[in-house]
């Protein structure tokens, strides 16, 4: 659904990419960074610091879009690249989600259930890409969207959040099994 937007927000993408791309660093160094924050947003959260944590994870998001928009504008976009985000995103939900249960913030069965089909959405897209089917955009419950929930709603209300991202991303996995399977 966020993705939609891209196209609206290029050009302001673009100045945020070449502003952080004049700093001189790789986009590698802003995909770890991104990753280090989500690693703080998992510690305050298994600490039981939700509003912390939100906020970080948060910043974390801000990092993922950063790293992308400098490769763009840097014109160093490569498949390594691609690959080191895609594991460091899923690194992230793992850890946020490992934190969330840690801290006691919410039943560990339904923090189960949202990081499964979070990982099951990002696994259908890249399953499916494999096969020649795009995915990019399809769905409810993105990763983008499940991350902004999580850190938004869960500040204050840590059941809701990761509820709602469990049924968003089952809606989004049912999704893309659905599209994938008429388009093969």
């Amino acid at each position: 659904m966020l993705n939609k937007l891209r196209g609206r927000l290029a050009p302001a993408l673009e100045k945020l990419g070449r502003a952080f791309a004049a700093t001189g660093l790789p986009p590698d160094f802003w995909t770890y960074l991104g990753l280090g924050f989500a690693l703080a947003s998992a510690s305050l959260f298994a600490t039981g610091m939700p509003v912390l944590g939100g906020v970080l994870l948060l910043v974390s998001g801000f990092f993922d879009v950063v790293d992308g928009q400098v490769a763009r504008v840097a014109k160093k976009e490569s498949r390594r690249g691609a690959f080191i985000d895609s594991l460091t995103d899923k690194v992230s939900e793992v850890a946020v989600f490992a934190g969330i249960m840690i801290g006691g913030l919410t039943d560990p069965r339904l923090v189960l259930a949202a990081l499964s089909f979070s990982l099951l959405v990002s696994y259908a897209r890249s399953r499916a890409e494999s096969l020649g089917v795009k995915l990019e955009g399809v769905g409810v419950g993105e990763r983008a969207e499940r991350l902004l929930l999580l850190a938004i709603i869960g500040m204050f209300w840590m059941d809701v959040a990761v509820a709602t991202v469990a049924v968003l991303a089952a809606i989004t996995l049912l999704h893309r099994a659905i599209l994938t399977a008429k388009r093969l």
